[in-house]
Parts: structure tokens; sequence; C-alpha cells
């Protein structure tokens, strides 16, 4: 079977999820990983020359950084429930240790997104799930549940923007289809971009596309649970069949930290009131 080149299978047992560095994507800015960690395991991460978001999808962990502790965070058993998720801003020139500090048979599943830093003075921070904006877009069956969990008027990020959204089954999402591949800014600002897909239940899948006006890529991808789409360019909207509740975690970098989009005028017309 071919697989898209935009297409990162999951690993469905083991500790890396699945790994997506610049070099793989073929971009310059953005990498993300996702990581299983049984009761006592841990992940230590060497930020260097990048930003880190740390974003606990499930179970509770423990993250040390640089021998300071932020003690059991997360409490969500999975990324369907209304709860918004912990997490942790990490800049450059750090030493990161998490460790699921759940009992036996639990794990957590972990979100490690990254980017470039700057030369700014930038501090370690947790990100409080009680101040993540949730918000409704769209409607009808256009309708999708939003949580921004590290947003571009977020001041404490160089490069990062991190969202996650949940799309009920039979619905569409990222739709109209948008793009922000140029930049062009106050009309347009260049983000790379990666969607984290979770299916409930599990054995479910969903469709993305991503294509650009002239076609020069136009990849349609089937997902499944834990896989990850690259979107360096181009238009990328997402439908979850019937049956099947859709969770992507988005995560986006580009030279500028600002997120303005362009619809595809060919179906803008279903904005008009």
């Amino acid at each position: 079977m071919m697989v898209s080149p935009l297409l990162a299978k999951a690993a469905s047992e083991g500790r890396e999820i699945v790994n997506v560095t610049p070099e793989r994507a073929g971009w310059t800015h953005l990498g993300f990983r996702a990581v299983r960690l049984a009761a006592g395991e841990t992940e230590t991460v060497q930020t260097g020359t990048r930003e880190l978001c740390l974003v606990v999808l499930t179970g509770t962990v423990d993250v040390e950084v640089d021998g300071q502790v932020f003690a059991n965070l997360g409490q969500r058993a999975t990324v369907f429930e209304e709860v918004s998720p912990a997490a942790v801003y990490v800049p450059s020139g750090k030493t990161v240790v998490v460790r699921n500090a759940a009992g036996a048979g639990h794990l957590a599943e972990v979100a490690l997104c990254t980017a470039p830093c700057d030369d700014a003075t930038r501090s370690v921070s947790v990100i409080d799930p009680a101040s993540m904006r949730r918000s409704v877009r769209g409607k009808g069956t256009n309708t999708r549940y939003v949580c921004d969990i590290l947003p571009h008027d977020d001041p404490r990020a160089a490069h990062l923007l991190v969202v996650e959204v949940i799309t009920p089954s039979s619905h569409s999402s990222s739709y109209p289809p948008h793009k922000h591949d140029q930049e062009t800014p106050p009309t347009e600002t260049l983000l790379e971009e990666t969607y984290y897909h979770r299916l409930n239940p599990p054995q479910g899948f969903a469709f993305q596309r991503v294509y650009t006006d002239d076609r020069s890529l136009d990849e349609a991808c089937a997902v499944e649970n834990h896989d990850v789409v690259m979107v360096p360019r181009g238009y990328h909207p997402v439908v979850a069949p019937h049956g099947y509740d859709l969770y992507y975690l988005n995560v986006m970098a580009g030279p500028n930290r600002f997120w303005v989009f362009k619809n595809d005028p060919a179906h803008e017309w279903m904005l008009a009131p």
C-alpha cells in the first residue's frame, strides 16, 4: 500500500509513538514527538537551541527542568474529555526529565513540540489549564471544539503555537479549507504544521487532504489513531466519518509567531451568513 509522504504512521507499541523532525518533514522550524510512558518510566529531553512545549495528553507526570520539579501534571484519562491539558513551556538550553507519576498499569502520553528559540530572555513556566481559551468554531456539521494551549498572543514562546481540537463524528474540521504558507502579513503568514490524530473508538479512521491551488501538491491521507499528518504548504481540511470522534493536536511554527490564514476562495461561499 502506498503511504503519502505527508503521513507519519504511528508505532502501536513501545515508548516512541511517532517522531517528526524538520529533516524528515523537509522544512525549517517545526518538530513533533509523541511518547508513551509506563508507570515510573522517564523521558529526558535536551532543548539545545530549541524551545519546547510539553503537553500531557493523558495520564499524570512529574516534569523536572534543571532541578525544578513540577509535580502531578495532567488529569485526563483520554484526550476526549472536556478538560484542558496540562502543559509546560521550556526555552532553550534546558534539561527536561518527564516521569510517569501514576501507579502501575497507568500509561502517560506526552507530546513534545519544538521549534527554534531566540535570544530573548524566556522562562520555564507551567501553562495553567484554567487559562487556556476554550471555544466552539463552525456550525452544523462543521462544528468543532477548540482549546488554545499556546496561541500566538501568548508572549512566552518565540515560534511555537499549540492548539487541540475535537471534531465530532460525521463533522468536518479545518474547514472551509484554509492555508498559511505565504509570509504576507497581515493577509497570510507562513507556518509549518503537524496534526497529531486520535480516534474514539480507537479502531477508527479519518481523512485529511493537503492541496495547493495549482495542485502541484495534492495528497489525501487516511489517518488512524496516533498518526501525524505534516502540512508543509497548502490547504488541509479534515473529515471524521460517522461513528468516530476525532481529536487532533495542532502544532505550528514559522519565521514569525503570528497565525493568519487564507481560505480557499472556491469554498469560502459557505461562510456567508
